[in-house]
């Protein structure tokens, strides 16, 4: 079933049926004051920190699952029905309403019809702001006059610390206080603490806040929850509204709201416009200056429009046209935004992610995050891996979570051995060489940046000792040890245990730091590096092979997970695709090694991650079996390799299987079925049941993984074969045989590329001939010198 469409020219999913199987949400703002909201007007609000700055209450895993959120109530007063803006909180029967949400890039717009009148809800905050808009369009389309009250709605907490909030009630029932005046409500937080000027670059537990409406007389106010929904009410029946009027309460102690009453009466075809605005700060201060200068819809309107200019600006770097129109929601838009929105939040803030314990980076997610975003924002991305870098200690490890406003370059205090991920610095080689190629920046090899520690080295510099981290970790087979863990968390090895996928990780590594040191001039590290090539590939042909796909692991009692001889667990997505991805698999071993992929991990809903699934295996060495059979870790459909899968198969050249992986996975191909997919079809998930379990198909923990950084990567640079290089830009698709071929324009270091690709020979792979300009080149590779502000490219496969 169907619940939406994409509108690629706006940069949006349109919702046309509010039913949706949970409530489907989108992102505001940034990391200085941002929010989540759903198409019901649901989700919240916070200051700096999911965790540690909420100003909107929200109960995770609740029902409704998105309540109370941010909501306006409008009320006819000659016949005393109401309902909400949104079909949710009230939730009319849906014969009689009517509704579309709009999903844009950081904004999003509810339209509703209900017994004769329109309205239009917009939400946003604007560009660097520490306030949200929430506008309100009401239209009268009935034949007669109507006379209406509109109530706002949202619940703010009592402590900025998320949990505190919501279970340390003896402390937060009685912190709070909120009252009314000149068009605001006023809410201060901590009893008598003095509030202090707001400083976004400090944190205090005084801050105050407070919402406020222009353009409307405000005739009723509630600011407390209790009595504004009553004490046997709810969300769909606030007391307030029924009885049509507000209390005008003052909230001291207990539970806090912002309600503010406005009539509106319309003639037929009339229209008003409300602002309301939420914010930091103190009302008779920023709020008052605030709403004087932003409570316009002239102010509203351009604000919203320079917020569409800046995102929209940076996913203009790509657009295609393929055969696929699935393929182009997600590289036109949904790849892109979703990247950027990852970028951004890493796995702090969502309706699943509370913020808590994961308020800053996780090292080997915030690397990831960088390869997708690349292209659009290499500055901030080149920002982002310095302070990654500068999180790798002297060692060549990695602090595990890293909080860049506690980070302390030089002066952080040394991970625990027994803490160490083996993975988490190895990922520097797969997005420090996009940077790079996306930017020809090759001078950041040289820049000099701290350890966490103590030292500093080059980037150049860090990576070597990346490897050595790794090098100087090896297990009885040497082969890189596991640690606390590898990619899978829930493989826990011991310490020596050995993790083939970072074996793989690291050759990968080694090939990519050859490259760079023969770039650099530096010949003695790139023969430093193919020594430490070979050594390590007589290890994986002796050991990793099992004869018809990669073993998984290798255990510090010495046994060998991932094997024929082994009943469960025997194939492990991640060391077939990195194999392949790596290199080490011979010719033959990469054929068998896709075919058994084919075999026994892949469902028309993308890759198992292991097959079979866990049932006895101990505990102590793979927690996935705490997990139901098809979900997650335990033979789920793991989004993030499934990008790995299609890799390997576009390393092997076999353009239909990478599509067919790619196409399974892709939310937008699961538009039509998004009832049984059940989370958003237009943006990734962390994970899918898998077949063995009853729910197969339906997918779990939507937005933020890193799936949508290596979606992005992948769909760009190994299926459409548009690649960055440091001296041009290589074009090597590998596509379906049946594809005629597609069209692609690439904003690249200042020159638009405007590419046309043919496929009459109906091949995966290979490019026959390329004309830059109508000039034939050698080769793939467009090189710097031949393009012009505007290059046209054809290619001929």
């Amino acid at each position: 079933m169907r619940y939406g469409t994409f509108d690629d020219k706006a940069r949006e999913y349109v919702i046309d049926r509010p039913d949706t199987p949970r409530p489907w949400s989108n992102y505001m703002g940034s990391r200085q004051y941002g929010g989540v909201i759903t198409n019901h007007a649901g989700g919240y609000s916070f200051i700096k920190s999911p965790a540690q700055g909420r100003i909107t209450r929200f109960r995770y895993n609740s029902i409704p699952a998105d309540q109370p959120g941010r909501q306006f109530y409008v009320r006819d007063q000659e016949s005393g029905d109401f309902w909400s803006a949104a079909w949710q909180p009230v939730g009319k029967p849906l014969d009689q309403y009517k509704s579309k949400t709009r999903f844009g890039t950081n904004y999003t717009v509810i339209d509703s019809d209900y017994s004769g009148i329109h309205t239009e809800s917009t939400y946003f905050i604007p560009m660097g702001q520490m306030f949200e808009y929430w506008i309100l369009k009401v239209r009268n389309d009935s034949k007669k006059a109507r006379k209406l009250r509109v109530f706002t709605f949202c619940e703010f907490t009592a402590e900025f610390n998320m949990l505190n909030d919501l279970l340390n009630l003896q402390y937060t029932m009685h912190i709070i206080r909120a009252n009314y005046a000149d068009n605001m409500i006023a809410v201060y937080a901590n009893g008598n603490l003095p509030v202090k000027t707001l400083d976004v670059a400090k944190w205090d537990v005084s801050r105050p806040w407070w919402i406020g409406m222009a353009q409307s007389p405000v005739t009723g106010y509630d600011c407390d929850r209790d009595v504004f929904i009553g004490e046997y009410n709810s969300f769909h029946n606030p007391a307030a509204v029924q009885r049509g009027e507000c209390f005008n309460s003052y909230a001291f102690s207990d539970n806090a709201c912002g309600s503010l009453q406005t009539d509106i009466t319309l003639q037929p075809g009339q229209e008003k416009e409300i602002i309301v605005i939420l914010g930091a700060g103190e009302a008779k201060n920023e709020g008052k200056a605030i709403l004087a200068e932003y409570g316009t819809s002239e102010r509203a309107a351009k604000e919203l429009q320079a917020l569409k200019d800046f995102w929209h600006s940076r996913m203009d770097v790509i657009k295609v046209k393929t055969p696929d129109e699935a393929l182009d929601h997600m590289v036109n838009v949904w790849n892109s935004y979703n990247s950027l929105i990852t970028f951004e939040w890493c796995r702090a803030v969502s309706l699943i992610y509370t913020g808590d314990s994961r308020d800053g980076f996780g090292y080997r997610d915030a690397v990831q995050d960088c390869m997708g975003a690349a292209c659009m924002i290499p500055d901030l991305v080149k920002e982002r891996l310095v302070i990654m870098l500068s999180a790798q200690e002297s060692n060549g490890g990695a602090q595990p979570e890293v909080k860049p406003w506690e980070l302390k370059p030089g002066h952080m205090k040394k991970t625990r051995d027994d803490e160490y991920r083996s993975d988490d610095c190895q990922w520097l080689f797969e997005t420090i060489p996009v940077y790079v190629k996306e930017t020809g920046d090759v001078g950041f090899y040289n820049e000099v940046i701290p350890y966490a520690d103590c030292g500093e080295a080059t980037v150049f510099g860090h990576l070597r000792r990346a490897l050595d981290f790794n090098l100087e970790r090896k297990g009885k087979h040497g082969l890189p040890c596991g640690l606390k863990a590898d990619w899978n968390d829930c493989l826990k090895l011991g310490y020596h245990g050995e993790s083939v996928f970072v074996t793989f990780q690291v050759r990968r590594g080694l090939i990519r730091y050859a490259e760079i040191a023969n770039l650099l001039g530096k010949p003695a590290e790139a023969d430093w590096a193919n020594i430490q090539l070979k050594e390590l590939d007589k290890a994986i042909q002796a050991i990793c092979w099992d004869g018809e796909w990669f073993i998984w692991a290798i255990g510090e009692d010495g046994t060998v997970y991932g094997t024929k001889n082994f009943p469960e667990g025997q194939v492990y997505v991640n060391t077939q695709a990195w194999a392949i991805m790596s290199g080490a698999a011979t010719p033959e071993q990469t054929k068998v090694t896709l075919d058994t992929m084919d075999k026994r991990l892949f469902t028309k809903f993308g890759l198992k991650l292991c097959d079979p699934h866990i049932q006895t295996m101990k505990c102590e060495v793979m927690r996935a079996m705490l997990f139901n059979a098809g979900n997650k870790e335990n033979g789920g459909i793991f989004s993030h390799p499934q990008s790995w899968g299609v890799l390997a198969a576009v390393a092997a050249g076999d353009g239909d299987r990478a599509y067919k992986y790619y196409d399974a996975f892709m939310p937008s191909a699961q538009n039509d079925i998004a009832d049984h997919r059940v989370v958003e079809p237009f943006v990734h998930c962390q994970s899918s049941h898998a077949d063995s379990s009853p729910k197969f198909g339906t997918s779990r923990v939507p937005w933020l993984s890193g799936t949508a950084s290596w979606a992005n990567f992948t769909a760009q640079q190994g299926i459409l074969g548009l690649i960055p290089e440091l001296d041009g830009f290589r074009i090597d698709p590998c596509i379906p045989h049946n594809w005629p071929g597609f069209s692609a324009e690439r904003k690249f270091r200042g020159k638009l590329l405007k590419i046309e690709v043919k496929n009459k020979s109906g091949v995966c792979k290979g490019v026959k001939k390329v004309t830059v300009n109508g000039k034939a080149i050698k080769g793939n590779l467009v090189p710097l010198s031949a393009m012009t502000e505007t290059t046209d490219i054809v290619v001929e496969m």
